[in-house]
């Protein structure tokens, strides 16, 4: 697509194409397609945005273009993306919007819309939205309302709390790490309603400090709090909240393989996993999906990013799936990635279980691996580099069935990610070197 990534539309602030012109067209083309095809319109629209400092000034070219095409902007502030899709559905709104960059560094932002069931918009709605947006030349004065909101919130607050036993929690220490953005207020808030005894961490946001060697992306601050502590366990969410990475009680790390596999294994032993499957997207770790046949479940592979997770869940009806980010999708919950919700979830089942976290982690061991993300300035196809393609087969042979290369270009950030994992840690690792020196010299 044009304009469109794997999650909406990312750019650095005030770089193409999030500028003035640009978004208040994005806003506009967004309203024209929610007119073109919800024939029960109420002409309302829910607005949320992560705290990065650029966050006001892209929502008020946003809101501007949403009320040219006749909506009233009703923004709940600074809110998860998840609490998005919640309201977006629980409240009848017609549609939902995002600002947001999620995991990314604070001079990045981004656009992401859900539709009025509280799903992201799928590739041929966004590929709609670009044609309608290239085809505007005029556009009518502003013509609606904007709302800022935040009770809105509660009624997220409620949901979340709603879905485990209420005295579940009382007592049990947690350490929650906030990323410095959009769930330092609400992830508390949440947990301290169950009763449980916290140690928060990154939770002052100061528009430049989202993500900042905190969150889903740095849980190590988090993971040695959670043994310092001496707590149950230890979550990390991302910057905009739908992605999850715990800790358990000794201080390792529990990434969304860990908690997919742990969930799908304790949603069949209680006769809620659907079909025997779960939906994983290619990056997940091969130790993980044989651990998983082992046990009778079958896996369902995606390409990257929750939206298609999302749409493979719902194509086959099934309970859970995800990705090794943390982006974890409860299907019969919420229809999109939510980092606090996944915390609940994986925690309520270690508790009603009687377990500790350690017992999750420990149930599979991972496939030696290395992810390599090489910046580069154009994403060059990677059949164009010389000799690339046929390297990276000639190396994946040397697995002898026992390993794998992905290669892609990251559809969020300026990036190349070199996947290599099999069961020989160091061939694993001269293998990504390999390929890791051949692009850099190909490719400046």
């Amino acid at each position: 697509m044009k304009y469109f990534g794997t999650d909406g539309v990312r750019a650095v602030a005030g770089e193409f194409p999030l500028v003035q012109e640009f978004v208040e067209k994005l806003g506009y083309a967004a309203g024209l397609f929610a007119v073109k095809n919800n024939k029960n319109l109420k002409k309302k629209v829910l607005v949320a945005e992560d705290s990065r400092a650029s966050g006001p000034m892209l929502m008020s070219y946003l809101a501007k273009g949403l009320n040219a095409a006749g909506f009233t902007v009703v923004s709940v502030g600074i809110a998860p993306t998840p609490a998005v899709s919640c309201l977006v559905q629980k409240l009848g709104f017609d549609f939902g919007a995002v600002i947001s960059a999620s995991h990314n560094p604070a001079e990045f932002n981004g656009i992401k819309f859900f539709d009025y069931d509280g799903k992201k918009m799928n590739e041929k709605e966004e590929e709609e939205i670009e044609i309608i947006l290239d085809s505007i030349t005029t556009r009518p004065s502003s013509d609606g309302e904007f709302i800022y909101d935040e009770t809105l919130m509660l009624d997220y607050q409620n949901f979340l709390v709603n879905t485990v036993p209420q005295n579940l929690f009382k007592g049990v220490k947690i350490v929650l790490d906030c990323a410095n953005g959009a769930t330092s207020k609400i992830a508390p808030r949440v947990f301290e309603a169950l009763g449980a005894d916290l140690v928060v961490l990154a939770n002052k946001p100061n528009g430049k400090n989202i993500n900042d060697n905190v969150g889903a992306l740095h849980t190590e601050t988090m993971q040695k709090e959670v043994v310092l502590n001496g707590a149950f366990c230890g979550f990390s969410f991302d910057g905009d909240g739908d992605r999850v990475i715990a800790s358990d009680e000794k201080g390792r790390q529990l990434d969304g393989d860990h908690i997919i596999s742990a969930s799908a294994v304790e949603l069949k032993k209680a006769g809620k996993l659907k079909s025997g499957k779960i939906v994983l997207t290619i990056m997940a770790n091969l130790g993980m999906i044989n651990f998983l046949k082992a046990n009778g479940i079958e896996t369902i592979l995606t390409g990257v990013g929750d939206k298609y997770v999302s749409e493979a869940l719902e194509k086959d009806n099934l309970t859970i799936g995800g990705e090794t980010s943390g982006h974890i999708i409860f299907n019969e919950i919420s229809p999109t990635g939510d980092g606090i919700l996944a915390a609940l979830q994986i925690a309520a089942s270690a508790l009603e279980s009687r377990k500790k976290m350690s017992v999750f982690h420990d149930l599979w061991s991972k496939y030696p691996s290395v992810l390599s993300a090489v910046k580069v300035s154009q994403k060059v196809p990677l059949e164009e580099i010389d000799g690339f393609n046929d390297l990276t087969k000639e190396l994946e042979e040397n697995f002898k069935g026992k390993g794998r290369i992905i290669v892609r270009y990251s559809g969020t950030e300026p990036k190349l990610r070199i996947l290599v994992e099999g069961e020989d840690k160091d061939l694993v690792s001269s293998v990504a070197f390999k390929l890791e020196t051949h692009f850099k010299e190909r490719v400046k």
